[in-house]
């Protein structure tokens, strides 16, 4: 997707962090923007933000099925077309899988997994239709390596990821109008760590303290890569420097990784 003015852009999550500041960088490049979020006062935020751009708001909680094929007909409606779609709604959740409840497993899942999954297909005619479509699914550099205790978002990201890639070459090969790019953040400054939730015997405070020490890209930054790849049609979009390095970890070990990765949360998760 070289040419992103008057493209119809569906952002969800769009009440902060990268989904705010994607939103301000497509409304940048002349983009229509259908934005989405369950935090109705940070969406307002963010459209006020963008107001230069045709702009439409709709509350949506990704976690639920059918109201996000309804918001994909509904912004379908509104628009008369959909062009670009990033499901980037998350959650975080810091818990072993000892500790885990079955409740939080199901809610990161919910809203992480299923709710970029019914978004790729609820959105996925109208992009067909469209003629010129682009997916965007966020996934993680989580999608990439495991961590300890965060196996249900590692659960999560690692499916993003593979349904993401499989769908690309779905569309490659069935010659469909779409492309698809997978999405890997590394730390942002964000609140996702702030808001997640934790198991019974997490020193939340201390873990997100961590958290914030290790975020290395600001949200502006993330939407310029991201922004970037989706014009140069990148499969893997890859953000920051900790991003860059865990692939190239990644590659280079192969599951050799692990123990390096297991001294680290020795240091700084089990706290």
């Amino acid at each position: 997707m070289k040419e992103l003015q008057n493209k119809v852009a569906v952002v969800t999550g769009a009440g902060s962090g990268i989904g705010r500041a994607l939103a301000a960088k497509l409304a940048s490049r002349g983009c229509r923007l259908a934005l989405s979020d369950v935090n109705e006062a940070g969406l307002k935020e963010t459209a006020a933000a963008c107001s230069a751009v045709e702009v439409k708001t709709y509350l949506l909680d990704v976690s639920d099925r059918d109201a996000i094929y309804a918001h994909a007909e509904e912004v379908a409606r509104d628009f008369g077309q959909v062009n670009l779609v990033i499901n980037n709604a998350g959650v975080a959740l810091s818990a072993s899988v000892r500790e885990m409840t079955d409740e939080d497993f199901k809610w990161i899942m919910d809203i992480d997994f299923w709710g970029v999954a019914h978004g790729t297909r609820a959105f996925l005619p109208h992009l067909i239709n469209s003629g010129d479509g682009h997916v965007v699914n966020i996934s993680s550099v989580f999608g990439l390596i495991g961590v300890p205790k965060q196996s249900a978002y590692n659960a999560a990201k690692f499916a993003v990821r593979g349904f993401t890639e499989a769908l690309r070459q779905e569309m490659a090969l069935e010659n469909q109008p779409v492309t698809v790019s997978c999405v890997h953040p590394g730390g942002i400054k964000t609140n996702i760590a702030r808001a997640a939730r934790m198991g019974k015997s997490e020193n939340a405070e201390a873990q997100r303290s961590g958290f914030d020490k290790l975020a290395m890209t600001t949200p502006e930054k993330a939407a310029n890569i991201i922004v970037r790849g989706i014009e140069k049609d990148e499969s893997r979009i890859l953000v920051g420097p900790d991003a860059w390095g865990i692939e190239v970890l990644n590659r280079a070990l192969g599951a050799a990784y692990q123990p390096l990765v297991a001294r680290f949360s020795r240091k700084n998760l089990y706290v």
